[in-house]
């Protein structure tokens, strides 16, 4: 499994956004201040966040005083949901996976793709395990 820029961008700015609350809970936090402490690109950013938002993972309001703030508990957003968002599958092949399953060549192999599976399943029970509130326990 190899993350896209869009998952690994998106998991830091929910990351920043969960923080931004914690710190300042009257505050939504602003785009640009995101992109800059998390060096993201501002444009990639706005198209990340507008994905967010569509899936239901953040609110935001605009003008003075808006920003951006989850629109779920922290404990309510796992990591294997957003990297399915913009990536798809976690597993390292599509044949080995349960959520967008295509046919491969190394289904024909099925301790290949038995080794595979496994490290599906490993990978999903951490990421779906591991939410916004766990990376941003003190």
């Amino acid at each position: 499994m190899k993350l896209s820029k869009k998952s690994e961008y998106a998991c830091l700015a929910l990351v920043d956004i969960t923080q931004n609350a914690q710190v300042k809970p009257n505050q939504l936090a602003k785009m640009d201040g995101i992109a800059k402490r998390k060096n993201i690109p501002k444009k990639f950013l706005e198209q990340i966040l507008l994905s967010l938002k569509g899936a239901g993972y953040v609110k935001s309001k605009r003008g003075v005083g808006g920003g951006y703030k989850l629109a779920k508990s922290p404990s309510e957003i796992n990591l294997a949901e957003v990297i399915r968002l913009f990536d798809g599958a976690l597993a390292p092949v599509e044949s080995a996976s349960e959520h967008f399953y295509e046919k491969t060549p190394i289904e024909k192999n099925e301790k290949l793709l038995s080794i595979f599976k496994e490290i599906r399943d490993y990978a999903a029970d951490i990421l779906e395990n591991t939410t916004l509130a766990d990376l941003v326990e003190k």
